[in-house]
C-alpha cells in the first residue's frame, strides 16, 4: 500500500516538468528567418548609435547655451543700466507735446483775426445790400444788366439818380474814359471818403461821453438806444442821460429804451435844465466806474438861437463834470432827407463843432447816393448807418464795404 503511494508521489513532478516544457514551447515563437532577424538587429544597432550621439551633441551644446544665456543677461544689465530714467523721458514728451500746443495755439491766434476780418466784411456787405435797396431800384432803371464796362453818360445819370450832389459827380468823374471799368470807377468813389479825418477809437477815457445832437424826427432816441445795445453786446457798462428836457415824449422814449436793454437812466422832469442832467449822468457815471456815457440832447427850442445856447451850456458843463469831456459829438443825420441834411450839419457844427455823423433810416430811402456828399463836403467820419427799429439795426460805416455794394449791382465781377 505504502509503497504504491510513494511511487505516484515521485510521479507527480515529472508530469508538471512536462506540462511546464509544454508552456514553455508554446510561449516561444516559432523560428523567424535569419534575413529577417539580422535586419532588425541592424535597425536596433543604428538607432542606438542616433541616440548615443543626440546625447553626445546635447551634452556637448549644454555649456554653449548656459553661456549664451549668461551673455544675454549680461547684455540686458548693461541696457538698462544705460537706459534714461522715465523722470527724464517724460518732461522731454511733455515739452514736445507742450510745443506742439503752443504752436496750434499761435497758428489759431493768427487765422481768427483774418477769419473774423472776413466775417465782418461779409456782414457790412450784406447789410448795406438791404439799407440801398431802394437806392439799388434806382440805380438798375439807368444799368438793368451788370456790365464790365459802362459808358460815361450813363454812370453819370445813375449817381444823380442816387442823390449825389452834382459838384461831387464832376469831381468824381473828372478825367474818365468814355467807358469805366469797375475798378476806375471805384477808386474815384471811395477817394471822395478821404477827406474824413482819422479817428483813433484806442486808449478811450473812462467813462468815454457821448452827446448826441440833430433835429427832432431825425432818430436820435433810437439810435442812442443802439450805441447802448453795442455797448452791453462788447462787454462794456453804459449810463444813459436824458438830456431834451424840453419834450417829455423824449424822456419817456428813452426810459422805455433803457427798461428794454436793462441799463441804468439819469432823467428830471419836463421843462428841467438838461445840462444838470447831463452833469449828474457823468457823475454818476465816474463814481461808478461806467465805461460808456450817452446823452440825448434837445433838437427844437423856440428859435435857433435858444437851442445853441443849449447846446452850449451842455458842452460847458460835462467839462465841469469830466475833464475833456464831451469826447464826441455825433449828429444824426435822417437819410430820407438826402442832400438837405447837409444844411442841418452844417449849423449844427457851427454851433458845436460836430466829431461825426450817424445815419438813419437808410433803408426807407432811394438818396443812398447823398453820404459821398455828406461826408465829402462835411468833411466828417461816418461813424454808423441805421435801418429798422430793432436794438440791432445799427452797423459801422465802411466806404469800401459801401462802394462795393453799389458797384456790385452794376458791374460783372472782378476775375481774381
Amino acid at each position: 500500500m505504502f509503497s504504491f503511494f510513494k511511487k505516484k508521489k515521485k510521479e507527480e513532478p515529472i508530469i508538471e516538468e512536462e506540462v511546464l516544457e509544454e508552456k514553455v514551447i508554446e510561449e516561444t515563437p516559432k523560428d523567424e528567418p535569419e534575413e529577417d532577424k539580422q535586419e532588425q538587429i541592424q535597425e536596433e544597432t543604428s538607432n542606438k548609435i542616433e541616440e548615443d550621439e543626440v546625447k553626445e551633441e546635447i551634452t556637448k551644446s549644454e555649456p554653449i547655451i548656459e553661456e549664451v544665456e549668461a551673455t544675454v543677461e549680461n547684455v540686458k544689465e548693461e541696457i538698462q543700466k544705460e537706459e534714461l530714467p522715465e523722470t527724464l523721458e517724460n518732461p522731454i514728451e511733455e515739452k514736445v507735446e507742450e510745443k506742439s500746443e503752443e504752436t496750434l495755439k499761435e497758428e489759431q491766434k493768427e487765422e481768427e483775426p483774418k477769419i473774423v476780418e472776413e466775417k465782418t466784411e461779409v456782414a457790412s456787405k450784406s447789410f448795406f445790400s438791404r439799407a440801398l435797396s431802394k437806392t439799388f431800384e434806382n440805380i438798375k432803371s439807368v444799368v438793368p444788366q451788370r456790365q464790365e464796362k459802362i459808358a460815361f453818360e450813363d454812370i453819370e445819370e445813375l449817381l444823380i439818380e442816387a442823390d449825389m450832389e452834382y459838384e461831387i459827380i464832376e469831381k468824381a468823374m473828372d478825367g474818365l474814359p468814355e467807358e469805366i471799368t469797375r475798378k476806375q470807377l471805384r477808386h474815384r468813389l471811395v477817394m471822395l471818403f478821404e477827406h474824413a479825418p482819422d479817428v483813433d477809437l484806442s486808449n478811450l477815457p473812462k467813462p468815454f461821453v457821448r452827446l448826441i445832437i440833430g433835429v427832432n424826427g431825425a432818430g436820435k432816441t433810437t439810435t442812442i438806444a443802439k450805441l447802448a445795445n453795442r455797448c452791453k453786446k462788447e462787454g462794456k457798462s453804459v449810463v444813459l442821460g436824458a438830456g431834451d428836457t424840453f419834450r417829455a415824449a423824449a424822456i419817456e422814449q428813452l426810459s422805455t429804451w433803457a427798461d428794454k436793454l436793462d441799463v441804468p437812466i439819469v432823467k428830471t422832469k419836463q421843462g428841467h435844465d438838461a445840462s444838470a442832467v447831463a452833469y449828474d449822468t457823468i457823475s454818476s457815471a465816474v463814481a461808478k466806474e461806467f465805461d460808456n456815457v450817452i446823452i440825448d440832447t434837445a433838437g427844437r427850442l423856440q428859435t435857433q438861437t435858444n437851442l445853441s445856447n443849449e447846446l452850449k451850456k451842455i458842452v460847458k458843463v460835462c467839462g465841469k463834470a469830466q475833464e475833456g469831456a464831451p469826447h464826441q459829438k455825433l449828429m444824426i443825420l435822417d437819410g430820407t432827407q438826402g442832400n438837405t441834411a447837409i444844411a442841418q450839419a452844417k449849423a449844427f457844427n457851427e454851433m458845436v463843432g460836430v466829431n461825426g455823423i450817424i445815419v438813419t433810416k437808410l433803408d426807407g430811402t432811394a438818396k443812398g447816393g447823398a453820404l459821398f456828399s455828406i461826408s465829402n463836403q462835411l468833411e466828417l467820419p461816418i461813424f454808423y448807418v441805421g435801418t429798422g427799429e430793432t436794438a440791432d439795426d445799427l452797423a459801422e460805416f465802411s466806404p469800401d464795404n459801401f462802394v462795393d455794394s453799389l458797384l456790385d449791382e452794376i458791374y460783372t465781377p472782378e476775375e481774381k
